[in-house]
């Protein structure tokens, strides 16, 4: 779990590099709210396969990807909420505040993740010598 946190952490500042790039692009067109939602969204997409290829180790499937954006609610929700404190309520820097609000959320968005991406092995290892359903045709 230690090399998993690793990894996660290495993705994860690739996919904020990501995210931040996207956002000062928007900025030129939308206000910092507006900028920030689809920011996060394309950033989202791309945090997946990177944490299925690099994190976890493990195949995309539609279970997965439909199902990873619930790691991004507590992010979401962390983020937003840090922005618009940091922007409106303490008068920060809108280009400075999605970074310092993006770390508080790593510790949770990494649990969630990681229940939604090793979910499987974690039932086949529960149960010795039974499979779990698979969503893939055989």
């Amino acid at each position: 779990m230690t090399g998993q946190f690793v990894r996660f952490g290495l993705v994860g500042v690739v996919n904020t590099g990501t995210y931040y790039l996207s956002y000062l692009a928007l900025l030129w067109w939308f206000p910092y709210l507006a900028a920030h939602v689809m920011a996060f969204a394309l950033s989202t997409v791309g945090s997946y396969f990177l944490n299925v290829y690099i994190t976890y180790r493990t195949r995309p499937a539609w279970r997965t990807f439909l199902l990873f954006p619930l790691t991004t609610v507590a992010n979401f929700t962390i983020t937003t909420g840090g922005v618009y404190v940091l922007v409106d309520l303490a008068g920060m820097n809108s280009k400075a505040a999605p970074l310092i609000a993006a770390a508080a959320a790593v510790p949770i968005t990494f649990i969630v993740s990681r229940m939604i991406m090793v979910r499987p092995a974690a039932e086949k290892a529960a149960c010795p010598g039974e499979e779990p359903p698979s969503l893939v045709q055989r």
